[in-house]
């Protein structure tokens, strides 16, 4: 088999990979209702058993990052493998607080593991046009959830309960895995890509403030996402239709990347996001019914190009960084998202509390909480905006990517 089709089935074994991570994300947003029903869980608990997701994947991005070159891709791909289907076995046999807890950081570590194997090599397998590759391999995210939105939606439906939902995500997983049998992962010389090299840069006052900048956008993105059944469940809109139509602008909005990147570069993309994610959530939290939809879709625009350009930032502004640089400033946005979860969740629950006291019947009570966790979770791309001018201003001054390092 020569390299190309070798890599072709690399390429598209890290796509169905990224498929399982994005599906656990959309489906654990469409079921959390009704793990909260089943165990008795708290607004507050289930924050907690968010956060094990996103506590996983900076773990497993950092340690993944580390030994990258020491141990190459397949490895760390097998480790997604094995977690993956681990923590979905143990989520479908779960009994409780802690079983939900165990079992997702386990999942939340394979995402990592995914991240920081598939990321690096793919820009390895692919160097004369790695920007194009990763775009194409990033569009699987959303695309992911897209299909895991609808799977939920529909199943929910058809009255299916959670556990059926959770074991959908077993069948890509088993594909990806049979695939990693039989594939062939190229081999690459280490000693090019030198992790001692890439620490000694990581302190530099740049690439700091842009993983300060990462832990708000994915605040921005995933704590609006991933609450989404909670905090919309009851404004007239469904909340799993409105996931799938975020997701997939940003599909389409990520295929499309290149010439938008080129046109304004990254530090314009990324604050022309802050702008539309601000719009987006502010009318989120005063819309009703279809009038969702419109802003759902205007967030939609705003945090399509978050993640994917602030990984490009690194690589362009920040490059001596190296591999590790990029899997680290994605475990930074998720291990933030560790740490909000819980206060998304305590947002929920004060916030119908408060609404009780209005006397209000139980499905206003739900619309008026939903909108009290938006405006507190719109504090978060006004802040981007500010920040992101200062960071557009300092990158057109520079001449040359040797001055960002």
């Amino acid at each position: 088999m020569n390299n190309n089709n070798n890599h072709r089935i690399i390429f598209r074994l890290c796509c169905i990979a990224l498929i399982v991570t994005s599906m656990t994300f959309a489906i654990r947003a469409g079921i959390l209702g009704q793990l909260g029903e089943q165990f008795g869980l708290t607004g507050a608990q289930l924050g907690w058993v968010n956060a094990m997701a996103f506590l996983g994947f900076p773990v497993a991005t950092m340690l993944g990052g580390i030994i990258y070159n020491a141990i190459g891709a397949k490895k760390l791909v097998a480790l997604a493998f094995v977690c993956h289907l681990a923590g979905l076995l143990l989520t479908i046999m779960a009994e409780g607080f802690w079983g939900l807890l165990i079992s997702t950081f386990l999942i939340g570590f394979a995402n990592g593991s995914v991240e920081a194997g598939c990321n690096p090599l793919i820009a390895q397998m692919y160097p004369k046009n790695t920007t194009t590759m990763l775009n194409r391999f990033h569009v699987w995210f959303p695309g992911g959830i897209v299909i895991g939105a609808l799977a939920s939606n529909a199943m929910t439906s058809f009255g299916l309960n959670w556990q059926w939902q959770v074991a959908l995500i077993l069948v890509p997983t088993v594909i990806y895995g049979l695939m990693m049998v039989k594939a062939q992962f190229p081999q690459f010389d280490a000693q090019q890509n030198s992790t001692t090299s890439n620490l000694k840069h990581l302190l530099s006052p740049l690439y700091l403030f842009l993983i300060i900048c990462m832990t708000l956008t994915a605040v921005t993105e995933f704590g609006t996402q991933q609450w989404i059944e909670q905090i919309l469940g009851s404004s007239g809109a469904s909340p799993m239709v409105i996931l799938a139509l975020i997701t997939g602008l940003m599909a389409l909005g990520r295929f499309f990347a290149g010439p938008i990147v080129h046109r304004f570069s990254p530090s314009g993309v990324l604050l022309g996001s802050a702008v539309f994610s601000t719009i987006g959530i502010f009318l989120m939290s005063q819309a009703q019914g279809s009038a969702i939809y419109f802003a759902a879709a205007l967030f939609a625009i705003g945090v399509t190009y978050f993640w994917p350009t602030m990984i490009g930032c690194v690589a362009e502004y920040t490059p001596k960084t190296g591999a590790l640089g990029m899997s680290l400033i994605g475990g930074a946005g998720m291990f933030a998202m560790s740490l909000w979860n819980p206060v998304i969740g305590y947002w929920i629950d004060t916030a119908k509390q408060q609404a009780q006291q209005t006397q209000v019947s139980a499905e206003q009570i739900e619309v008026l909480a939903g909108q009290a966790v938006l405006q507190n979770l719109l504090i978060f791309p006004i802040v981007l905006i500010v920040v992101f001018i200062g960071l557009h201003l300092f990158i057109t001054k520079q001449k040359n990517v040797e001055k960002y390092v």
